[in-house]
């Protein structure tokens, strides 16, 4: 079972090199199922549309997590109660619209079952993400409810993704960071054989500060005339993770960076 794993899509060139590349890309790693961060994808950086999800799904894409910006398009808010692939946050403050935790069918038919979690440190007011998967735990098991678990940390901190990671260690098949837009060079498999990552990467364009234009950015670190942040538009490249999964256990056989197209390269 081989699970493909898509930071942050950043912006129109983040939604551009989905759509060019991702079904060519699924053919030639030979990907059972496919997740992708969608929070940063609408023309102007953040949020997400029905229409920019719609157009991950017909290319490939089965379920769409998000983050601290699942907000920023208000139309995601009644979107997100209508279709089950789109996620949001499990540990949000209740009552919030959609769901944080679902499982899905893959292509091969094994049940896949996906959480999207946020951190608490410097992000947006949400419930404490620990308490959260405790609870997340005590219900649901590997082998038992789903064949495969894939979460999403969405959050700031290194720390708090690597507690994370070994708290789910052995009960995952991957645990993978999203929100800083930089992918880490730390995918390893964690003792007891869940697959990790600190963090994906984006799907965006690099030529830019974390996907957004970089003379803008520049601008308002230098206190200079600036306005609102948007995304740069060179092109993009693809970031994020594959797993190859043991379809006895659930747990990951290996993990690989991805990285394809843009100025990123991948070093593997």
């Amino acid at each position: 079972m081989r699970i493909l794993f898509l930071g942050d899509i950043v912006g129109p060139s983040g939604c551009e090199a989905v759509r060019k590349n991702l079904q060519d890309q699924i053919k030639i790693n030979k990907i059972n199922f496919v997740i992708v961060n969608g929070e940063n994808s609408a023309d102007q950086g953040v949020g997400i549309t029905e229409k920019i999800s719609k157009d991950f799904f017909n290319c490939g894409v089965d379920v769409i997590t998000t983050g601290n910006h699942v907000w920023d398009q208000k139309e995601a808010i009644d979107y997100i109660n209508k279709e089950k692939r789109l996620l949001r946050p499990y540990n949000l403050i209740s009552p919030s619209p959609g769901k944080g935790f679902e499982i899905f069918s893959s292509k091969n038919g094994y049940k896949v079952a996906v959480l999207n979690l946020m951190g608490n440190i410097f992000m947006k007011k949400c419930n404490d993400v620990f308490d959260a998967a405790k609870d997340f735990i005590s219900k649901n098991k590997l082998k038992k409810d789903f064949d495969f678990l894939i979460v999403d940390f969405h959050g700031e901190i290194t720390s708090e993704k690597m507690a994370i990671g070994h708290f789910f260690d052995g009960k995952a098949s991957l645990v993978v960071g999203t929100h800083t837009h930089v992918p880490t060079n730390d995918a390893r498999i964690l003792n007891f054989g869940t697959a990790y990552q600190t963090d994906a990467g984006m799907c965006g364009d690099y030529n830019s500060v974390i996907g957004m234009n970089k003379e803008n950015s520049l601008n308002k670190f230098l206190k200079k005339d600036s306005k609102k942040h948007f995304p740069s538009t060179g092109e993009a490249s693809l970031s994020g993770v594959i797993i190859d999964c043991d379809i006895e256990t659930g747990l990951a056989k290996n993990i690989k960076t991805f990285i394809y197209g843009g100025d990123l390269v991948n070093t593997n």
